[in-house]
């Protein structure tokens, strides 16, 4: 498992290392996926990342990470100003990356939010979180050559080296609430998540029961989604799993801070 604090001087890219957070964003939306989808939410995202899907719908997090540093004061604030919601988001990029992220989940408890936290599942953090969103990266987000947004392929070995860490998924999944959320690009993907999730119900003393596996389809666009929402729906049908949709893509479709 790796060491969160080697992981964060690593994977954090943005122009200049400050106290707190590297803050991408900070926005109040709906939740749009998972099973609290239609929540009112306040989203919290921050920048870096430690992996590079190459449908990555947070470009701006990971591949040209960019944002400002904040400490968790002024983040606290903004979330306050929200003053119709009571739940927060934490994403990324992947935020567990950040050892700060632990002082802003508790000083979101303290102050009665619910907390989910949005991760790929390969850093573990003991925080106060609620529900833990984890989206295990299978092979096929692997960014190839052929695949890769900047066209290079370099990072497709560390990619595909550090997408999946059975020890920090084991770890988050006895600690906290949680789903299992997986991006479909079609079919072939679901032999390895079928494979994943019996390897995650090996390792935990957590059940994990096949609707806190949900299946979301790639896409990032209505138009892209509409190539695929219907499809992946079929295969939650046959296998048994939970559906979820991309509500904020449906009602805004790629538009920034939704």
């Amino acid at each position: 498992m790796p060491v969160a604090s080697d992981v964060e001087e690593s994977a954090t890219d943005t122009d200049a290392a400050g106290e707190g957070l590297p803050i991408n964003e900070v926005f109040y939306s709906l939740q749009g996926e998972g099973t609290l989808a239609g929540i009112p939410s306040v989203f919290v995202r921050t920048s870096g990342c430690n992996l590079r899907c190459w449908f990555c719908d947070s470009y701006h997090t990971s591949w040209e990470p960019t944002g400002a540093w904040r400490d968790v004061n002024s983040i606290l604030e903004e979330v306050q100003s929200h003053e119709q919601a009571n739940h927060v988001v934490l994403t990324g990029g992947e935020p567990l990356i950040h050892e700060q992220s632990v002082e802003l989940l508790e000083r979101l408890a303290a102050e009665g939010y619910h907390t989910t936290v949005e991760t790929n599942g390969t850093i573990y953090r003991d925080a106060p979180i609620d529900l833990t969103s984890i989206s295990p990266k299978l092979a096929s987000s692997t960014p190839t050559p052929d695949r890769d947004p900047k066209g290079d392929g370099e990072w497709e070995e560390k990619h595909e080296e550090n997408r999946i860490d059975m020890d920090a998924l084991s770890l988050m999944v006895d600690a906290y609430e949680t789903q299992l959320k997986f991006v479909v690009t079609d079919e072939s993907d679901l032999l390895e998540i079928t494979d994943l999730v019996e390897r995650v119900r090996a390792a935990t003393a957590t059940t994990v029961a096949d609707d806190d596996v949900l299946l979301m389809p790639e896409g990032m666009t209505r138009e892209q989604l509409d190539g695929t929402r219907s499809e992946v729906a079929e295969l939650a049908m046959e296998y048994g799993y939970r559906y979820t949709p991309r509500l904020h893509v449906d009602l805004w479709n790629d538009a920034p801070g939704t």
